[in-house]
């Protein structure tokens, strides 16, 4: 007791905020994990080392991948198949011929020592995607960074770090962690991670998400806030560190963690359940995915199938184009595990900062707003059969809807479809079976789509409302300029007007509507969407249980109201501080476990 007063009176109280990347709460002492900085020594070569630089590079990478394959297939074996599939895109790597023979080119005319080479390369590629401003091209940062450093060691003969022999039960700090050292921890003392970078698509955020470790990135400097052995908190929900936490911070926390423990063993009871209000109205409440692996946290949330399957990010990490045969058992594994429930597989949203590197596309001023989506799919035909062929194939194995991204306008819409039949025609006369009626359905993220709802609701058999790019068109905003972030406003009245146009023009239509951008898993907003007769949430797997509790804790009825009323306020913080006000009245206990400052 007298080491814990020393140790308050001694030190300082410190609170940082970052990037959610796991829920949950951990608290317990700090392990700073150092940044493993390797950095080669130079040597210069005679034209007679040359030949065997290349032979000790091309074994470096025979290793590397026999220690990769070593490491998949443990994880496959301790936590799944479909998470050891992620160090696929470590295997990639290291069959780029293009950097293989870069490294080699470089090391012929440079005639210096191979490690020198291939880190001044790796080096230069990680450079290149740190200046994307996709956020899942960024993330691969941590892929590209844990293979080159994996070939490194086994280049100069270092071992690997380890997190499996933790003396305690600890918090780890670092600089990064890559997904192997992440994977790691399973079964490990780990009780969470906090690190100064990395974001929310990340590998080793997935890793997490899968491991149940609760972990913060993006917290820019906290290595140098955290010592050895000093008491931290880490709240995974709402992305906060402190770091020395006082007594009174301590007993708060500590309650709520037994209270999410308690929160998360009541979700988990919803998952065989529907997503139904207690009057009776049934909404959907599905899974966002971006790859085939993804299926499995679908599941074990209890999403009611998947309303978003983002297929760009099966063209990315690669060097080439993924041919139809790939597609087809791609998207066929994910119709099945998920049948009898539906899968909405949305046409490639390639473009902009999105581009595959060899097709060379020029750069654009406002990629965001230029040839991408449907837009590059159109001007594709070649890319867009492929995998409309691919798609068309799986339909034929369950429950497949298709979904146009970024439809502008009609045109866009018949368009697309005149390619639709041209392989329908094709796929007959092969004798290919195929559901011949395929629902098909149009993204409404662009506002001249929201405005014209009522001609595409027309030609289509159901909407998904993609709220990300809808807010950032309507308002006029980039989200990810961080100097007007404060405008991004999802409760803007201007965006509400446009959702409900969509869902009412849709219901006019007969076709039902669904939303899938961030506000789907916004549970704050939840009775609102809900009253405006939203037939379909779409959001992360994670957030399932919790959009699902709000629907099956209230009357349809009574979020009617709700809509009715946030449809008046003049602005979106009005909306906002409402639509909490509200959930803190109808589900107090969950509203303040699930929403930051309620």
């Amino acid at each position: 007791m007298t080491d814990q007063k020393h140790y308050f009176s001694k030190k300082k109280q410190i609170q940082i905020k970052g990037i959610p990347a796991a829920p949950g709460i951990a608290i317990g002492k700090a392990h700073v994990f150092g940044t493993e900085n390797i950095v080669p020594q130079e040597r210069r070569l005679s034209e007679g080392e040359i030949a065997g630089e290349i032979e000790r590079f091309r074994k470096a990478l025979k290793q590397t991948k026999e220690d990769l394959i070593g490491i998949e297939k443990r994880i496959s074996r301790e936590i799944g198949a479909e998470h050891g599939k992620i160090f696929n895109a470590h295997l990639l790597v290291l069959e780029d011929s293009v950097l293989v023979q870069e490294v080699i080119t470089r090391l012929k005319k440079k005639k210096k020592n191979i490690e020198l080479i291939f880190s001044d390369v790796l080096n230069k590629y990680i450079s290149v995607l740190s200046k994307a401003r996709d956020e899942y091209l960024r993330d691969r940062i941590s892929d590209i960074t844990d293979v080159g450093k994996r070939i490194l060691r086994n280049l100069i003969g270092l071992e690997e770090r380890n997190l499996e022999a933790l003396d305690e039960k600890s918090v780890v700090v670092a600089y990064d962690l890559s997904p192997s050292e992440t994977a790691m921890m399973y079964k490990s003392r780990v009780l969470g991670f906090a690190t100064d970078i990395g974001g929310r698509t990340s590998h080793t955020a997935i890793m997490a998400k899968s491991l149940e470790i609760p972990a913060v990135v993006g917290l820019e400097s906290i290595t140098d806030m955290v010592q050895n052995g000093d008491q931290v908190i880490l709240d995974g929900i709402h992305g906060t560190v402190i770091v020395n936490p006082n007594k009174r911070f301590l007993e708060k926390y500590r309650k709520e963690q037994k209270k999410y423990e308690y929160l998360e063993h009541e979700l988990i009871e919803l998952r065989s359940l529907p997503g139904e209000t207690l009057d009776g109205k049934k909404v959907v409440i599905a899974g966002n995915i971006e790859l085939p692996e993804d299926v499995a946290s679908v599941i074990s949330h209890g999403a009611e199938g998947i309303g978003l399957y983002r297929t760009e990010y099966f063209y990315m990490n690669r060097k080439d184009l993924p041919n139809e045969e790939e597609q087809f058992n791609a998207y066929k594994s994910v119709v099945m595990r998920i049948f009898p429930n539906y899968v909405v597989v949305r046409t490639l949203d390639l473009g902009g900062d999105k581009f595959l590197s060899q097709l060379d596309v020029p750069k654009e001023m406002n990629p965001f707003m230029g040839w991408r989506a449907i837009r590059f799919c159109l001007a594709r035909p070649d890319i867009f059969k492929s995998q409309l062929r691919a798609i068309l194939r799986a339909s034929a194995f369950g429950n497949l809807k298709l979904m146009y991204p970024m439809v502008s306008g009609v045109r866009e819409v018949r368009q697309a479809n005149e390619v639709l039949e041209e392989v329908k025609h094709k796929l007959r006369r092969e004798g290919i079976p195929f559901n011949e009626d395929i629902p098909i359905g149009a993204m409404i993220e662009v506002p001249s789509a929201a405005i014209t709802s009522d001609i595409l609701a027309k030609e289509c058999d159901f909407f998904s409302i993609g709220t990300n790019d809808l807010i950032q068109y309507a308002l006029a905003v980039d989200r990810v300029n961080e100097k007007i972030a404060y405008l991004y406003e999802p409760t803007h009245p201007a965006v509400l007007s446009l959702i409900k146009m969509v869902i009412d023009n849709g219901h006019r239509a007969k076709i039902p509507v669904g939303l899938c951008g961030e506000m789907a898993g916004d549970v704050s907003l939840t009775m609102i969407l809900l009253g405006l007769g939203l037939d379909e949430f779409s959001t992360s797997p994670i957030a399932v249980p919790e959009v699902k509790k709000i629907v099956r804790s209230i009357d349809y009825s009574e979020a009617k109201k709700i809509a009715e009323e946030v449809l008046t306020f003049n602005t979106g913080r009005e909306v906002q501080e409402y639509a909490r006000a509200r959930l803190r009245d109808l589900i107090p206990d969950l509203a303040i476990e699930l929403i930051p400052d309620l």
